[in-house]
């Protein structure tokens, strides 16, 4: 499994680049800072000229995940250890930087890797105090690890994860220039920007080049089947109080192809049956709490719940990432 991995980790810091090597630094207008210019991020959230949270920004993963065994040797660490130079994780953009967004809240700022965590979120920064009220954070290598028991699996999805982790997870599509799915996106270490506007709302990942629409016209979600499937889905939003919600269906499901149905490094699939619910909250300026429950009966024998947080980054912008054309990385890996 290692070869496949150590490819996964490679696109990724072969991608996490510094933005200051492309991009000049603007200095964004609106956001609150201190008397030294610091970002405050427990700042109360920016809202829309209607009241609404606004959730536009970009945004990088907040969150840590236990050093994974796959990784042992590969990074220089040891399973449930940070790597010996601690730090932690495959760089993101700017790892050698100050942390990006303008710091971290007063009184954070922990080393990166320490007490065993892999800081696969993009900034070296102590993640956000735990919440009490949240369902369990969900990991980048395997989606229901703090899920008591694990995840819910059917007959059916446990054998594809199964025969996926058997060849190595050769076929994620992370690695191979492939859209991801929802949860995968979520956490990966390139950052994502959210526009938000009244009848819509786009999400651009950095990684893959990403684009999701989120329909919010007062449509409603078409009935499953009824439009072709979309590795991204068909999503609609509507707002519940300050609370976000976006349901999305119509997937390409891991029946489809050997790709598709992805919901973390390890293969856990979701299959054509699938809905997807987002909770999107922004509780104060600098910190986007993200719920995903999954309901897909021919994968899972119940539904399930997990939280990803987000850090806001400021001053920044997406670069390019194009990865689709001319793409060598199987074969110079020789995974097949």
């Amino acid at each position: 499994m290692r070869q496949a991995l150590a490819g996964v980790i490679g696109v990724v810091a072969a991608c996490s680049i510094g933005a200051a090597a492309q991009w000049p630094k603007v200095q964004e207008p609106g956001v609150p800072r201190d008397a030294q210019g610091r970002v405050r991020m427990d700042a109360p959230p920016p809202r829309t000229a209607d009241g609404k949270p606004d959730l536009s920004g970009l945004w990088v993963r907040a969150d840590r995940d236990p050093f994974p065994a796959e990784l042992a040797g590969i990074l220089g660490g040891r399973a449930g250890q940070p790597p010996a130079d601690g730090r932690g994780a495959p760089a993101g953009r700017g790892g050698a930087q100050a942390p990006r967004g303008g710091g971290p809240p007063a009184g954070r700022g922990a080393a990166a890797g320490r007490g065993g965590d892999v800081n696969f979120a993009d900034v070296p920064v102590a993640p956000f105090p735990p919440d009490p009220k949240s369902p369990p954070l969900a990991t980048f290598f395997e989606l229901g690890q703090n899920i008591p028991g694990g995840l819910p699996f059917t007959p059916w999805a446990a054998d594809i994860r199964k025969a996926r982790v058997a060849t190595d997870d050769k076929d994620n599509p992370d690695a191979n220039c492939m859209p991801m799915g929802i949860p995968q996106f979520h956490m990966q270490p390139q950052p994502r920007r959210i526009y938000q506007f009244p009848k819509e709302i786009l999400i651009e990942y950095e990684a893959n080049y990403g684009l999701r629409h989120i329909y919010m016209d007062g449509r409603k979600l078409p009935p499953q089947g009824e439009p072709n499937p979309f590795w991204y889905g068909y999503s609609v939003g509507r707002w519940e109080g300050d609370t976000l919600v976006v349901d999305t269906n119509n997937l390409r499901g891991a029946e489809e192809g050997p790709y598709d149905g992805w919901l973390d490094v390890r293969g856990s699939p979701y299959s054509g049956q699938a809905k997807f619910t987002e909770r999107f909250r922004r509780p104060i300026f600098g910190k986007l709490e993200i719920d995903i429950t999954l309901e897909d009966p021919k994968a899972y024998t119940k539904p399930f719940t997990v939280r990803i947080n987000q850090r806001v980054v400021v001053d920044d912008e997406l670069i390019e990432f194009i990865c689709n054309e001319n793409q060598q990385f199987r074969r110079r890996v020789k995974i097949d």
